[in-house]
Protein backbone atom coordinates (compact mmCIF):
# COMPACT_ATOMS: atom_id res chain seq x y z
CA UNK A 1 0.00 0.00 0.00
CA UNK A 2 1.39 3.41 -0.98
CA UNK A 3 1.09 6.42 1.27
CA UNK A 4 -1.40 7.94 -1.18
CA UNK A 5 -3.71 5.00 -0.47
CA UNK A 6 -3.66 5.57 3.29
CA UNK A 7 -6.55 7.44 4.84
CA UNK A 8 -4.36 9.23 7.34
CA UNK A 9 -7.19 11.24 8.84
CA UNK A 10 -9.26 8.11 9.45
CA UNK A 11 -6.26 6.41 11.04
CA UNK A 12 -5.59 9.37 13.30
CA UNK A 13 -9.23 9.61 14.35
CA UNK A 14 -9.41 5.90 15.15
CA UNK A 15 -6.30 6.19 17.30
CA UNK A 16 -7.71 9.27 18.99
CA UNK A 17 -11.06 7.60 19.72
CA UNK A 18 -9.48 4.57 21.39
CA UNK A 19 -6.65 5.83 23.63
CA UNK A 20 -4.95 3.54 26.13
CA UNK A 21 -2.80 4.23 29.18
CA UNK A 22 0.88 3.40 29.59
CA UNK A 23 1.65 -0.32 29.32
CA UNK A 24 -2.00 -1.04 28.45
CA UNK A 25 -1.79 -0.12 24.74
CA UNK A 26 -2.78 -3.59 23.52
CA UNK A 27 -5.51 -2.56 21.05
CA UNK A 28 -3.37 0.33 19.81
CA UNK A 29 -0.46 -2.01 19.10
CA UNK A 30 -2.73 -4.54 17.38
CA UNK A 31 -4.21 -1.79 15.16
CA UNK A 32 -0.77 -0.54 14.14
CA UNK A 33 0.44 -4.08 13.48
CA UNK A 34 -2.60 -4.88 11.32
CA UNK A 35 -2.00 -1.84 9.12
CA UNK A 36 1.73 -2.53 8.73
CA UNK A 37 1.29 -6.24 7.94
CA UNK A 38 -1.27 -5.39 5.26
CA UNK A 39 1.48 -3.79 3.16
CA UNK A 40 3.23 -7.17 2.65
CA UNK A 41 6.59 -5.52 2.07
CA UNK A 42 9.36 -8.04 1.39
CA UNK A 43 12.04 -5.92 3.11
CA UNK A 44 9.95 -5.29 6.24
CA UNK A 45 10.27 -7.24 9.51
CA UNK A 46 8.14 -6.82 12.63
CA UNK A 47 9.45 -7.54 16.11
CA UNK A 48 7.66 -7.69 19.45
CA UNK A 49 9.20 -7.70 22.94
CA UNK A 50 7.56 -10.20 25.36
CA UNK A 51 8.71 -8.26 28.46
CA UNK A 52 7.08 -5.08 27.07
CA UNK A 53 4.19 -6.63 25.15
CA UNK A 54 2.70 -3.43 23.75
CA UNK A 55 5.95 -2.33 22.06
CA UNK A 56 6.23 -2.72 18.30
CA UNK A 57 9.42 -2.49 16.26
CA UNK A 58 9.63 -2.49 12.48
CA UNK A 59 12.86 -2.98 10.52
CA UNK A 60 13.23 -2.09 6.85
CA UNK A 61 16.29 -3.62 5.18
CA UNK A 62 18.14 -1.13 2.99
CA UNK A 63 19.17 -1.79 -0.59
CA UNK A 64 22.79 -0.66 -0.03
CA UNK A 65 23.00 0.08 3.70
CA UNK A 66 25.89 1.93 5.29
CA UNK A 67 24.01 2.79 8.50
CA UNK A 68 20.81 2.12 10.42
CA UNK A 69 18.51 5.08 11.13
CA UNK A 70 15.91 4.90 13.89
CA UNK A 71 12.60 6.74 14.17
CA UNK A 72 10.42 6.63 17.30
CA UNK A 73 6.73 7.36 17.92
CA UNK A 74 5.14 7.04 21.36
CA UNK A 75 1.71 5.39 21.59
CA UNK A 76 0.23 5.88 25.08
CA UNK A 77 -2.41 8.33 26.30
CA UNK A 78 -3.13 10.23 29.52
CA UNK A 79 -5.64 9.73 32.37
CA UNK A 80 -7.67 12.78 31.32
CA UNK A 81 -11.37 13.02 30.59
CA UNK A 82 -11.71 14.52 27.10
CA UNK A 83 -13.85 17.67 26.77
CA UNK A 84 -13.50 18.50 23.06
CA UNK A 85 -16.98 17.36 21.92
CA UNK A 86 -15.40 16.11 18.68
CA UNK A 87 -17.25 13.40 16.76
CA UNK A 88 -14.21 11.16 17.23
CA UNK A 89 -13.57 12.09 20.86
CA UNK A 90 -12.27 9.39 23.20
CA UNK A 91 -14.62 6.48 23.70
CA UNK A 92 -12.62 5.37 26.74
CA UNK A 93 -13.85 7.46 29.70
CA UNK A 94 -11.07 9.14 31.63
CA UNK A 95 -8.44 8.44 28.95
CA UNK A 96 -7.38 10.89 26.22
CA UNK A 97 -4.62 11.49 23.68
CA UNK A 98 -4.12 14.90 25.27
CA UNK A 99 -0.43 14.94 24.38
CA UNK A 100 -0.90 14.25 20.68
CA UNK A 101 0.58 10.77 20.50
CA UNK A 102 -2.14 9.90 18.00
CA UNK A 103 -0.55 12.51 15.71
CA UNK A 104 2.89 11.02 16.40
CA UNK A 105 1.73 7.53 15.41
CA UNK A 106 -0.04 8.70 12.28
CA UNK A 107 2.98 10.61 11.01
CA UNK A 108 5.23 7.62 11.71
CA UNK A 109 2.84 5.32 9.81
CA UNK A 110 2.89 7.71 6.85
CA UNK A 111 6.69 7.74 6.73
CA UNK A 112 6.83 3.98 7.21
CA UNK A 113 4.28 3.42 4.43
CA UNK A 114 6.48 5.32 1.98
CA UNK A 115 9.55 3.20 2.75
CA UNK A 116 7.50 0.00 2.75
CA UNK A 117 6.86 0.65 -0.96
CA UNK A 118 10.12 2.46 -1.78
CA UNK A 119 12.99 0.41 -0.39
CA UNK A 120 15.34 2.68 1.58
CA UNK A 121 19.05 2.79 0.84
CA UNK A 122 19.96 2.46 4.51
CA UNK A 123 18.31 0.24 7.08
CA UNK A 124 15.46 1.89 8.97
CA UNK A 125 14.03 0.97 12.37
CA UNK A 126 10.68 2.34 13.52
CA UNK A 127 9.86 2.09 17.22
CA UNK A 128 6.23 2.41 18.30
CA UNK A 129 6.98 2.90 21.97
CA UNK A 130 4.61 2.39 24.89
CA UNK A 131 4.69 4.18 28.24
CA UNK A 132 6.19 7.56 27.45
CA UNK A 133 3.86 9.39 29.82
CA UNK A 134 4.93 7.25 32.75
CA UNK A 135 7.12 4.20 33.41
CA UNK A 136 9.71 5.36 30.82
CA UNK A 137 9.08 2.76 28.15
CA UNK A 138 12.14 3.81 26.16
CA UNK A 139 14.47 3.14 29.07
CA UNK A 140 12.80 -0.20 29.75
CA UNK A 141 13.30 -1.31 26.16
CA UNK A 142 16.91 -0.16 26.10
CA UNK A 143 17.78 -1.95 29.34
CA UNK A 144 16.19 -5.15 28.01
CA UNK A 145 18.80 -5.18 25.24
CA UNK A 146 16.31 -4.35 22.49
CA UNK A 147 18.69 -2.15 20.50
CA UNK A 148 21.54 -4.51 19.70
CA UNK A 149 23.07 -5.95 16.52
CA UNK A 150 20.84 -5.31 13.48
CA UNK A 151 18.24 -3.63 15.72
CA UNK A 152 20.57 -0.88 16.95
CA UNK A 153 20.20 2.47 15.19
CA UNK A 154 23.29 4.52 14.52
CA UNK A 155 21.14 7.63 14.95
CA UNK A 156 17.63 8.18 16.30
CA UNK A 157 14.91 10.77 15.49
CA UNK A 158 11.53 11.63 16.99
CA UNK A 159 8.99 14.43 16.96
CA UNK A 160 6.68 15.98 19.51
CA UNK A 161 3.62 17.95 18.48
CA UNK A 162 3.43 21.59 19.57
CA UNK A 163 -0.01 23.28 19.73
CA UNK A 164 1.50 26.77 19.95
CA UNK A 165 3.14 26.46 16.52
CA UNK A 166 1.36 26.72 13.13
CA UNK A 167 0.20 23.42 11.68
CA UNK A 168 2.99 21.70 9.75
CA UNK A 169 5.84 23.89 11.00
CA UNK A 170 9.03 22.07 12.08
CA UNK A 171 11.35 23.35 14.82
CA UNK A 172 14.32 22.20 16.82
CA UNK A 173 17.61 23.50 18.19
CA UNK A 174 21.14 22.48 19.01
CA UNK A 175 21.69 21.36 22.58
CA UNK A 176 18.88 20.83 25.05
CA UNK A 177 15.36 20.87 23.64
CA UNK A 178 13.45 19.52 26.67
CA UNK A 179 14.28 19.33 30.36
CA UNK A 180 14.95 16.25 32.41
CA UNK A 181 12.40 15.58 35.14
CA UNK A 182 12.22 13.91 38.53
CA UNK A 183 9.08 13.09 40.49
CA UNK A 184 8.90 14.08 44.17
CA UNK A 185 6.80 11.92 46.50
CA UNK A 186 6.91 12.72 50.21
CA UNK A 187 5.01 11.41 53.22
CA UNK A 188 5.42 13.30 56.50
CA UNK A 189 4.38 11.58 59.74
CA UNK A 190 4.07 13.16 63.15
CA UNK A 191 1.84 13.15 66.23
CA UNK A 192 -1.62 14.56 65.73
CA UNK A 193 -3.68 16.35 68.34
CA UNK A 194 -6.17 19.04 69.24
CA UNK A 195 -5.73 22.38 67.50
CA UNK A 196 -5.91 24.09 70.92
CA UNK A 197 -2.85 22.20 72.21
CA UNK A 198 -0.23 22.41 69.44
CA UNK A 199 2.60 21.98 71.98
CA UNK A 200 1.46 18.39 72.49
CA UNK A 201 1.61 17.55 68.78
CA UNK A 202 4.17 17.26 66.00
CA UNK A 203 2.56 19.40 63.33
CA UNK A 204 3.03 17.85 59.89
CA UNK A 205 1.32 20.80 58.18
CA UNK A 206 3.82 23.29 59.55
CA UNK A 207 6.65 20.92 58.58
CA UNK A 208 5.21 20.50 55.08
CA UNK A 209 4.84 24.27 54.67
CA UNK A 210 8.42 24.87 55.77
CA UNK A 211 9.66 22.20 53.36
CA UNK A 212 7.78 23.71 50.41
CA UNK A 213 9.09 27.19 51.11
CA UNK A 214 12.67 25.97 51.58
CA UNK A 215 12.56 24.23 48.20
CA UNK A 216 12.10 27.61 46.53
CA UNK A 217 15.70 28.54 47.38
CA UNK A 218 17.18 25.63 45.42
CA UNK A 219 16.72 27.11 41.96
CA UNK A 220 17.31 30.72 43.00
CA UNK A 221 20.51 30.01 44.96
CA UNK A 222 21.98 26.80 43.51
CA UNK A 223 21.25 26.69 39.78
CA UNK A 224 23.19 28.83 37.31
CA UNK A 225 20.64 31.48 36.25
CA UNK A 226 21.50 31.12 32.56
CA UNK A 227 20.58 27.41 32.65
CA UNK A 228 17.44 27.49 34.80
CA UNK A 229 15.39 24.92 36.63
CA UNK A 230 11.98 24.37 38.21
CA UNK A 231 10.74 22.78 41.41
CA UNK A 232 6.98 22.65 41.82
CA UNK A 233 4.89 20.97 44.50
CA UNK A 234 1.53 20.37 42.86
CA UNK A 235 -0.12 18.23 45.50
CA UNK A 236 -0.39 18.62 49.27
CA UNK A 237 -2.91 16.61 51.27
CA UNK A 238 -3.35 16.67 55.04
CA UNK A 239 -6.09 16.73 57.63
CA UNK A 240 -9.85 16.34 57.68
CA UNK A 241 -11.13 19.23 59.80
CA UNK A 242 -9.90 22.64 60.94
CA UNK A 243 -9.60 21.97 64.68
CA UNK A 244 -7.46 18.80 64.45
CA UNK A 245 -3.72 18.67 63.84
CA UNK A 246 -3.28 15.64 61.53
CA UNK A 247 -0.60 13.02 61.97
CA UNK A 248 0.22 12.68 58.25
CA UNK A 249 0.73 14.84 55.18
CA UNK A 250 1.44 13.81 51.60
CA UNK A 251 3.15 15.92 48.96
CA UNK A 252 3.94 15.36 45.29
CA UNK A 253 5.77 17.50 42.79
CA UNK A 254 8.41 17.72 40.10
CA UNK A 255 12.02 18.79 39.61
CA UNK A 256 13.05 19.94 36.12
CA UNK A 257 16.35 21.10 34.66
CA UNK A 258 18.04 21.36 31.27
CA UNK A 259 21.27 19.69 32.40
CA UNK A 260 21.54 16.26 34.03
CA UNK A 261 24.21 17.53 36.42
CA UNK A 262 21.86 20.30 37.61
CA UNK A 263 19.04 17.81 38.01
CA UNK A 264 21.17 15.54 40.16
CA UNK A 265 22.35 18.49 42.28
CA UNK A 266 18.74 19.62 42.79
CA UNK A 267 17.73 16.11 43.82
CA UNK A 268 20.49 16.11 46.44
CA UNK A 269 19.43 19.51 47.78
CA UNK A 270 15.82 18.25 48.11
CA UNK A 271 17.12 15.30 50.15
CA UNK A 272 19.17 17.61 52.39
CA UNK A 273 16.26 20.00 52.99
CA UNK A 274 13.97 17.06 53.75
CA UNK A 275 16.42 15.70 56.30
CA UNK A 276 16.96 19.03 58.04
CA UNK A 277 13.24 19.93 58.05
CA UNK A 278 12.34 16.57 59.58
CA UNK A 279 14.86 17.15 62.36
CA UNK A 280 13.70 20.73 62.90
CA UNK A 281 10.06 19.73 63.45
CA UNK A 282 10.65 16.30 65.06
CA UNK A 283 8.65 14.51 62.36
CA UNK A 284 9.45 11.67 59.98
CA UNK A 285 10.04 12.30 56.26
CA UNK A 286 9.67 9.40 53.83
CA UNK A 287 11.01 10.89 50.59
CA UNK A 288 11.06 9.23 47.17
CA UNK A 289 12.67 10.84 44.12
CA UNK A 290 12.09 9.10 40.82
CA UNK A 291 13.77 10.21 37.59
CA UNK A 292 13.59 6.94 35.69
CA UNK A 293 14.23 7.52 32.00
CA UNK A 294 13.22 11.18 31.87
CA UNK A 295 16.64 12.63 31.13
CA UNK A 296 17.12 15.99 29.43
CA UNK A 297 16.54 15.78 25.67
CA UNK A 298 20.03 16.87 24.63
CA UNK A 299 20.11 16.85 20.84
CA UNK A 300 23.28 15.37 19.39
CA UNK A 301 25.40 18.00 17.65
CA UNK A 302 26.11 16.03 14.45
CA UNK A 303 22.62 14.63 13.82
CA UNK A 304 21.03 17.97 14.66
CA UNK A 305 23.38 19.88 12.34
CA UNK A 306 22.37 17.55 9.51
CA UNK A 307 18.67 17.82 10.37
CA UNK A 308 18.66 21.61 10.66
CA UNK A 309 20.74 22.06 7.51
CA UNK A 310 18.27 20.04 5.46
CA UNK A 311 15.18 21.67 6.95
CA UNK A 312 16.53 25.19 6.52
CA UNK A 313 17.59 24.64 2.89
CA UNK A 314 14.37 23.02 1.70
CA UNK A 315 12.15 25.96 0.77
CA UNK A 316 9.02 23.79 0.86
CA UNK A 317 9.47 23.18 4.59
CA UNK A 318 8.40 25.73 7.19
CA UNK A 319 11.28 25.51 9.66
CA UNK A 320 12.25 27.69 12.63
CA UNK A 321 14.83 27.41 15.40
CA UNK A 322 13.08 26.83 18.72
CA UNK A 323 13.80 27.77 22.31
CA UNK A 324 14.27 25.09 25.00
CA UNK A 325 11.21 24.04 27.00
CA UNK A 326 10.71 22.56 30.47
CA UNK A 327 8.64 19.78 28.90
CA UNK A 328 9.77 16.27 29.89
CA UNK A 329 10.24 13.36 27.46
CA UNK A 330 11.72 9.90 27.90
CA UNK A 331 13.32 10.12 24.44
CA UNK A 332 16.02 11.98 26.36
CA UNK A 333 17.22 8.70 27.80
CA UNK A 334 17.42 7.01 24.39
CA UNK A 335 19.44 9.78 22.76
CA UNK A 336 21.76 9.80 25.74
CA UNK A 337 22.63 6.24 24.67
CA UNK A 338 22.28 6.61 20.87
CA UNK A 339 23.00 9.92 19.08
CA UNK A 340 19.80 11.57 17.93
CA UNK A 341 17.56 14.56 17.48
CA UNK A 342 14.07 15.45 18.67
CA UNK A 343 12.02 18.16 17.01
CA UNK A 344 8.65 19.88 17.22
CA UNK A 345 5.80 19.52 14.73
CA UNK A 346 3.33 22.40 14.94
CA UNK A 347 -0.33 21.36 15.23
CA UNK A 348 -1.96 24.79 15.42
CA UNK A 349 -4.12 24.85 18.55
CA UNK A 350 -2.75 27.92 20.33
CA UNK A 351 -5.71 28.09 22.71
CA UNK A 352 -4.93 24.73 24.32
CA UNK A 353 -1.63 23.35 25.52
CA UNK A 354 -0.38 19.82 25.85
CA UNK A 355 -2.23 17.74 28.48
CA UNK A 356 -5.29 19.98 28.11
CA UNK A 357 -8.66 18.18 28.04
CA UNK A 358 -9.71 20.49 25.18
CA UNK A 359 -6.63 19.96 22.98
CA UNK A 360 -7.66 19.52 19.32
CA UNK A 361 -4.63 19.38 16.97
CA UNK A 362 -5.07 20.60 13.42
CA UNK A 363 -4.94 17.46 11.28
CA UNK A 364 -3.54 19.43 8.34
CA UNK A 365 -0.17 19.13 10.11
CA UNK A 366 0.06 15.41 9.38
CA UNK A 367 0.92 15.44 5.67
CA UNK A 368 3.59 18.19 5.77
CA UNK A 369 5.12 16.39 8.75
CA UNK A 370 5.31 13.16 6.77
CA UNK A 371 6.74 14.90 3.71
CA UNK A 372 9.44 16.71 5.69
CA UNK A 373 10.58 13.59 7.54
CA UNK A 374 10.48 11.38 4.44
CA UNK A 375 12.49 13.89 2.41
CA UNK A 376 15.01 14.28 5.23
CA UNK A 377 15.53 10.52 5.57
CA UNK A 378 16.00 10.13 1.81
CA UNK A 379 18.50 13.02 1.85
CA UNK A 380 20.30 11.57 4.88
CA UNK A 381 20.72 8.23 3.15
CA UNK A 382 22.61 9.93 0.34
CA UNK A 383 25.21 11.42 2.71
Amino acid sequence: MAIADLDLIAIRRHLHAYPELSMAEFKTQAYLKEIILSWQSSWLTIREIPAVPTALLVRLTGSKPTRTIGYRADIDALPINEETDLAYASKNPGVMHACGHDIHMTVALGVLAYFATHQPVDNLIFLFQPAEEEQAGGKQLYELGTFVNEWRPDEFYALHDQPAMPAGQIATRQGTLFAGTTEIHLTIKGRGGHAAFPHQAQDVIVAASSFVMALQTIVSRNVNPVRGGVITIGKLQAGTIGNVIPNEAKLAGTIRAFEQADLEMMQQRVREIAQSTAAMYSVTFDLELNQGGYWPVNNDSKTTTNFMQFMQEDKEIDFVVSQPAMTGEDFGYLINQIPGTMFWLGVGDAEHGLHDSHLAPDESAIEPGIRAITKFLNWRMQQ
